[in-house]
């Protein structure tokens, strides 16, 4: 039996030198061959097929990792897109909110403006700084004061009627008690039929009340309260409230109105201050104090 071994050429052992030298030759002519004719191009694709699996199976770990880059890099940049539109959106509503808001406050100013034209004392124009955090009180911080001639005990309007009055003020702040402040009362009259009463904040939900109607008293749901100018605090004629119920007290004999205020302070931002001159009581002078 024949010993396997490695092919030999040549019987007789030629020489390394001969040996190159023929393969040499041989890969020449090989390479004249190729480009001459195409008699290899069997050949070349029998080995090609032979070798793909081998190829595929080489280039597997190198498709896999590309295969996770590019996934890794879509959900990536999918995340980073969703992102930025999610941005887009807060943002293109953010500024829809703000438009809408300039709008309401141009409308605002405007219907202001009107009342400034309609009421005979000058006015300053002044815009809330921030409500102060007290359960007790109601009060509201304008952004001008005492240099702009906004003194304690001022009215303070907007285009629904009587805000509050200026309680403090600084060189450059006012503070404002709202209707709704149990510190606050106010003169009125009853644009039906004239007749005067006193208006009391500081009534649960955001009311007031006129106290101690007797009950033959001639108020309805439904009357409108306006300022009487008695006292000289508030001009006669401003709007106040419009009545809701009347509460009866049979055992005292004494009855008790509870009206809605007719502004809105916290819808607005804006705000007129009449520059009255009034005769101010003591409890107004808390500023000086």
């Amino acid at each position: 039996m024949q010993e396997q071994g490695t092919i030999r050429l040549f019987k007789r052992g030629p020489t390394a030198e001969f040996r190159l030298l023929v393969f040499v030759i041989l890969s020449l002519a090989l390479l004249f061959v190729d480009a001459r004719w195409r008699v290899l191009d069997p050949a070349r694709e029998a080995v090609s097929v032979a070798l793909y699996p081998f190829q595929r199976a080489v280039m597997m770990p190198r498709d896999l990792i590309a295969t996770v880059g590019d996934w890794t890099d879509a959900a990536s940049t999918a995340r980073s897109e969703k992102e930025a539109l999610q941005r887009q959106r807060i943002e293109l509503a953010q500024i829809a909110t703000h438009a809408a808001q300039l709008s309401a406050e141009n409308q605002q100013l405007r219907r202001l403006l009107g009342v400034a034209d309609m009421v005979v004392q000058p006015s300053v124009a002044v815009e809330v700084l921030y409500e102060p955090p007290n359960a007790f009180t109601r009060r509201l911080v304008f952004d001008k004061g005492r240099n702009s001639g906004i003194m304690p005990g001022m009215p303070v309007i907007d285009e629904g009627g009587v805000v509050g009055q200026i309680v403090r003020v600084t060189p450059f702040t006012s503070e404002a008690a709202l209707l709704t402040d149990d510190k606050v009362s106010i003169p009125v009259q009853v644009l039906r039929n004239g007749l005067r009463l006193i208006a009391f904040g500081g009534h649960p939900g955001g009311k007031l009340e006129v106290r101690y109607l007797t009950n033959d008293t001639d108020i309805e749901p439904g009357d409108v309260l306006v300022t009487s100018g008695v006292g000289g605090l508030f001009p006669a004629g401003l709007s106040v409230a419009q009545v809701d119920e009347i509460q009866r007290d049979n055992a005292s004999g004494f009855s008790m109105a509870i009206a809605t205020p007719l502004s809105h302070p916290e819808r607005y931002r804006h705000f007129l201050v009449l520059r009255v001159d009034p005769p101010l009581p003591e409890a107004m002078k808390e500023s000086d104090g």
